[in-house]
Order: structure tokens, then C-alpha cells, then sequence
């Protein structure tokens, strides 16, 4: 007879530096007050803060993806989602598939070949919280669940843009719901290229938090922050009620499972 002694599976190793945690608190709230700005600036300082808050968003889910699940998930799932962005951009900037036809101003900083820098960074904002969604309720649906996350995020970020003239549209048949300014075929190219997205996130990066530093809850600011500033933006600020209802019920739907999740579920 032997004794065996088992040895419970570590999550992650260490935890996050408290630096790295504060670090990312400071980059989120200057996210939030840049979006909470958007509406109240113009000219040049608007273009800054459009630009900024791509970069500062993209930075917390970044540190985030780090604190929450490691070094080696925060590098891959970065690696992974710009150049991930940047193809599906200049892909479809070239031959206008996914997405429909379309084309970049000069507005939004230097590009690389057709597609400006800042792009990629906006595929990292959007794709990490909607892992983390789609990792706690999609299970063997991860794929589709974030990458309908993706999409229905796309419903305010792609109205807000044009209408700023930071890219423009070709718009050929049916549209957008309350959006004639966006081809209906931009709503499919974000669901296919999510579901491609989603499926190398999860299955390339590390899926087990760490034990110290794992909260999810920047995710969930962010995730709940895209959802409530784009409905009162939208009703209050730039008179797109119909914006406001539609893209807000249909994020809204999609992100009720999760944070019902978060609030009855385990830590």
C-alpha cells in the first residue's frame, strides 16, 4: 500500500504586481474620462482623444489579460489580435470582403500600407473583454457568443466613427437598422472575423486565472461602460435615439447572461 499525495493544479504562477494592477486602473479611468469628453469637444482635441482613448483601452485589457491570466496570455492575446486586425483591416480595405467597401481617412494617425496604426489597438479593446465574457458562459460556444459580443459592440463604434469622418462607407443594398450609413454586410464581416478571432484566442491562450490578481472586473467595467455610455451617448448626445435602442437592446441581450453570471455565479 502507498500513500499518493496530490498536488492541487495551479492556476497561474505569483500574482499581479500591484504596480502593474495600478498601472491599469489609471489607463481605464482615462478611458472612461476621454469617452465621458467625446461629446463636449471638438476640432484637433477631439481627434487626440479619439486616438488616445483607442491606445489607453487597449493598454487595460492588455495589462488586464495579464493580471487576470498571466504574462503569457496578456503577449499572446496581443500578438495574436493585431495582427490579427490589421489583416482582416487590410484585407478588407483591398477587396472589400468581409466587411463591405470602404476606405480610412487621414484622421486617425499614420497607417501602415492602407490601414492606420490605431486600428489593430481597437481589435485588442473589443476582442479581450469579449473572451472573458464568452469564456464564462459560451463554453463549447465560445466562438460564437464573443464574436456576437464583437459585433453588437461594432453597432456603436461604427456610427460614431463615420459620423466623425474617420472612415467612410460604399453602402450597396440593404443597411444597418437605423444606421443608412453602414452596409448591412459590415454587421456579417464582424461575425465571421469574430468567430476566427475567438476561436484562436481560446484555444491559443492560457484559459486559468491567476490566483492573486485574477478579478475580472476591468473587463466587466469596460464591457458594461460600452453598453451604457453608446445608449445615453446616442439618446442624449447625438440625437440617434433609434442607435440607442437597437444597438442598445441587442448588446444589452447579449451581455444580460454574463453579468447575471458574475453576480449569482462563482468568483
Amino acid at each position: 500500500m502507498s500513500i499518493r499525495h496530490y498536488t492541487p493544479r495551479r492556476r497561474a504562477r505569483g500574482g499581479a504586481s500591484p504596480l502593474l494592477i495600478k498601472v491599469m486602473g489609471v489607463a481605464l479611468a482615462a478611458t472612461v474620462l476621454m469617452q465621458i469628453l467625446y461629446p463636449l469637444v471638438d476640432g484637433g482635441f477631439l481627434g487626440v482623444i479619439t486616438i488616445a482613448s483607442v491606445y489607453t483601452a487597449a493598454l487595460t485589457m492588455f495589462l488586464h489579460g495579464i493580471a487576470a491570466y498571466g504574462a503569457r496570455y496578456g503577449w499572446t492575446m496581443l500578438g495574436i489580435t493585431v495582427s490579427f486586425g490589421f489583416f482582416i483591416e487590410q484585407l478588407g480595405v483591398t477587396t472589400s470582403w468581409p466587411f463591405g467597401e470602404y476606405t480610412y481617412s487621414d484622421t486617425l494617425g499614420p497607417k501602415i500600407f492602407s490601414v492606420p496604426l490605431v486600428v489593430p489597438f481597437a481589435w485588442v479593446m473589443i476582442a479581450h473583454p469579449c473572451l472573458v465574457a464568452a469564456r464564462r458562459i459560451g463554453k463549447s460556444w465560445v466562438f460564437l457568443y464573443g464574436a456576437l459580443l464583437m459585433m453588437a459592440w461594432d453597432l456603436f463604434l461604427d456610427p460614431l466613427m463615420v459620423s466623425a469622418g474617420r472612415w467612410t462607407w460604399v453602402v450597396k443594398g440593404t443597411h444597418v437598422p437605423f444606421q443608412p450609413e453602414i452596409p448591412l454586410s459590415n454587421a456579417f464581416g464582424w461575425l465571421l472575423s469574430g468567430m476566427l478571432l475567438m476561436t484562436l484566442l481560446h484555444f491559443l491562450t492560457p484559459r486559468d486565472r491567476r490566483k492573486v490578481g485574477g478579478s475580472l472586473i476591468a473587463a466587466d467595467l469596460l464591457l458594461f461602460w460600452t453598453w451604457f455610455s453608446g445608449v445615453v451617448g446616442n439618446l442624449f448626445f447625438f440625437g440617434r435615439p433609434g442607435i440607442a435602442g437597437f444597438s442598445g437592446l441587442i448588446l444589452g441581450l447579449l451581455l444580460a447572461p454574463y453579468f447575471f453570471n458574475r453576480w449569482v455565479g462563482r468568483p
